[in-house]
């Protein structure tokens, strides 16, 4: 089985969820990345924010979420992403930046404009309170 193993940031405000999208994708996603060899998850997850968002995630703050798990997007039929999730408080001011086109607040209402794993995400925020 391939498996792709991403962290990913939850941030929610007045009941939407932060997303981003990349230069040259069709889709939005929850904003963060793959491990450095090494790297633990607050290590991980605090770099790749810095980069896209330009911000710094307080690892004090964290707090896991959930793992979901669902078929790749724009990945052969069988390449799994495992979505390890977590929220926390940030410094600074977000704004895209390195590989970040753009950066907007979904509702649950706007579930169809994102990945399968992020689709099991909203379904999970939406069933805990989070979303509307």
């Amino acid at each position: 089985m391939n498996q792709i193993d991403k962290l990913a940031w939850i941030e929610i405000k007045d009941n939407s969820i932060l997303l981003t999208k990349s230069y040259g994708k069709d889709k939005f996603y929850i904003p963060g990345g793959k491990r450095e060899i090494g790297e633990t998850d607050e290590q991980a997850l605090t770099r790749e924010i810095h980069e896209e968002l330009s911000v710094t995630v307080d690892a004090r703050t964290m707090k896991f979420i959930g793992v979901f798990e669902a078929q790749a997007h724009a990945q052969p039929e069988g390449v799994l992403v495992k979505m390890t999730c977590y929220s926390g408080d940030y410094l600074g001011n977000l704004q895209a930046s390195s590989e970040i086109e753009a950066i907007e607040w979904f509702s649950y209402a706007d579930k169809d404009k994102v990945v399968g794993v992020d689709k099991l995400i909203f379904d999970h925020l939406k069933q805990n309170g989070f979303l509307n």
